[in-house]
């Protein structure tokens, strides 16, 4: 099996493309980057980033070959490509600013790699997320299925953390479900939030609780305020994850962006909800039962998204 990570000279590529190979499953990833000029001098970060991981392979004990190249024609055959190209976010920025760079460079990315992998499945973490999965989807004349955002497993993965921390148990027995848009306007659950099998609600105040659903929805601003960029390992451990449920078609339950027709009353738009993720891409949308004020929360951030989708059809790319 073959994976593509475009974008691989950055920090979230890079993670992307180290975490699945530490998890073994992929013969071949490919790194894939601009050069990078300065004054006289030439760089080739995805070249370096490959290299570099390779040589951590007796250490680490993975056999997944890292390649870096610059050729599209190297990502030829990919079972799944991974998307992080674009601008990071710096301060003071919103995922909207990004949107005229970014869906340039998605679109123009896009096109390549389905030119070389027909049949590939995309996965989408370039922001903002919602509307750069939808320039991924328009660009790449694939079923809607194979081309998925990587919004709602971060999203879940911060909650989880924030509830470990503050309760003092274990992420890994912390189950939840985050819905709507990446980013200030996701729609948090703590209905279907769970440790070990106990609802949330009976293990934390609702003043706790809501203030790590605060948190949890301004997490990726407070990084970037406290580094000055963008979040990278748990960005590109979520996308990873995800590469991993298609190619050993796990038919895991995530919460990603997919494209919605019809379901929970939204047509034509892609907003995070939870997916079952295998072979192919999208199996199945999964729709929860919403109470009044979370269906409410949901159809905010689709209106949000809605716009942010206005916005991008007025730039005519």
């Amino acid at each position: 099996m073959k994976v593509t990570v475009v974008g691989a000279g950055g920090n979230v590529g890079s993670t992307v493309a180290l975490t699945l190979a530490q998890r073994d499953i992929a013969k071949e990833i490919v790194l894939l980057d601009i050069e990078r000029k300065d004054g006289d001098k030439t760089f080739y970060p995805s070249k370096g980033r490959a290299l570099d991981q390779w040589q951590t392979s007796p250490i680490l004990g993975f056999d997944s070959f890292t390649k870096g190249t610059t050729d599209y024609k190297d990502t030829a055959g990919s079972d799944v490509c991974v998307i992080t190209a674009g601008v990071p976010r710096r301060p003071g920025m919103s995922r909207d600013d990004l949107l005229s760079i970014n869906a340039g460079i998605v679109k123009g990315v896009t096109k390549e790699l389905v030119k070389y992998s027909p049949d590939t499945v995309i996965i989408v973490v370039s922001n903002p997320l919602d509307v750069m999965t939808y320039v991924a989807y328009a660009n790449s004349g694939l079923d809607s299925s194979r081309v998925i955002g990587m919004a709602g497993i971060l999203d879940t993965a911060r909650y989880r953390a924030f509830l470990a921390e503050e309760l003092q148990v274990s992420p890994k027995d912390i189950q939840a479900l985050l819905m709507g848009g990446h980013g200030d306007t996701m729609v948090p659950l703590p209905r279907y939030t769970t440790v070990a099998g106990i609802p949330v609600t009976q293990l934390i105040s609702s003043e706790k609780l809501d203030a790590i659903v605060e948190r949890t929805k301004t997490g990726g601003g407070e990084l970037v305020g406290l580094m000055g960029t963008s979040a990278w390992y748990a960005p590109g451990a979520a996308a990873a994850q995800m590469v991993e449920a298609i190619l050993l078609d796990q038919n895991r339950i995530f919460p990603c962006a997919a494209m919605l027709k019809g379901e929970y009353g939204v047509h034509d738009l892609y907003v995070g909800v939870p997916v079952k993720l295998g072979t192919g891409g999208v199996k199945e949308i999964v729709e929860v039962d919403l109470d009044a004020d979370e269906k409410k929360l949901l159809d905010e951030s689709v209106e949000h998204v809605k716009a942010v989708m206005s916005d991008f059809e007025k730039l005519n790319l």
